[in-house]
């Protein structure tokens, strides 16, 4: 019976092995076939504006529906506004950033995937979230749930394979599971590029997955199996990861962004403004990097 399992859990790794390789295959094609033309496809991703607004009620004066008008078109204005700093900001680093990766790390969030779309589209990188691809060529949520259950080992693994490939590509804003901060091997490969912890309260976090604004990935799904409260499987995740996150090369936090913006409310952070101190943060990085490489040439 244990050799047969055996046999099982080594045949259902070989054909998840061999579908990873056909689909990074054709992903890795694709970016070399966009980049002959132009330096990466330019993802089509539409702002997250906040409403701040609530809807207008029957009984609503013409001069409410006006105030309301106004102050919808002040925020789209401003957002507008933001998109355009941050472009503006991504145009400026590009250069000394070269087509180095970004990864985002940190406990999985709607702020943290809406952010990397973003980030990509700035900088004309492609975007990937490793715990998708990695589920994706193991034949779906389901399928890739049964092999964390059935060869928890081999399914990290690849997990590390996923890694090294997208490591070995320039070019890109990579959302990085969890997985990648659980061995140095992994986090080996995020030296490669530069790795930005976005820190998001965990109580928002809790509020994504009752709101299905995100799903817990397959390797995480087996972490919380202990406990069926949202807050607790939440407060697991983050204590799995959170010595690796903090090995990030930079840190940007919901909760000291808001308070530099002078917000009361956390909900009005928008996925530019995060945007926007990502790339401070990756501009102060390449600087401290050409400082250190100006000051090894020798004399």
């Amino acid at each position: 019976m244990e050799i047969m399992q055996t046999s099982n859990c080594c045949s259902s790794r070989s054909l998840i092995q061999a579908s990873f390789r056909r689909q990074f295959t054709r992903i890795s094609t694709g970016i070399l076939d966009c980049s002959r033309v132009f330096p990466c496809p330019i993802l089509s991703v539409k702002p997250k504006v906040p409403s701040r607004n609530k809807l207008v009620s029957s009984t609503t004066t013409p001069r409410a529906v006006t105030e309301n008008s106004t102050s919808d078109s002040v925020a789209t204005k401003a957002v507008d506004d933001l998109s355009l700093a941050v472009k503006k900001r991504a145009s400026e680093i590009s250069p000394d950033l070269k087509g180095t990766c970004i990864f985002l790390v940190g406990i999985k969030s709607s702020y943290k995937s809406s952010l990397g779309k973003i980030l990509a589209d700035a900088l004309r990188y492609c975007y990937f979230d490793s715990d998708s691809l990695l589920e994706e060529a193991a034949g779906g949520k389901s399928a890739a749930i049964s092999a964390v259950e059935s060869d928890e080992e081999g399914y990290l693994a690849l997990e590390t394979e996923v890694l090294k490939q997208l490591s070995s590509l320039g070019r890109l804003v990579v959302c990085a599971g969890n997985g990648a901060v659980k061995s140095s091997e992994n986090l080996g490969f995020l030296r490669y590029g530069i790795s930005i912890w976005i820190d998001v309260p965990l109580d928002l976090v809790a509020r994504d997955l009752t709101e299905d604004k995100i799903q817990l990935s397959a390797s995480d799904t087996r972490i919380c199996k202990s406990s069926s409260e949202v807050m607790d499987q939440v407060a697991l995740l983050y204590n799995s990861g959170r010595s690796g996150y903090s090995t990030a090369d930079a840190t940007i936090s919901l909760q000291k962004v808001a308070s530099q913006l002078g917000y009361d409310e956390l909900d009005a952070v928008t996925s530019e403004d995060l945007c926007l101190e990502v790339l401070k943060e990756i501009e102060k990085l390449m600087r401290s990097k050409k400082m250190m490489e100006e000051a090894a040439r020798p004399f």
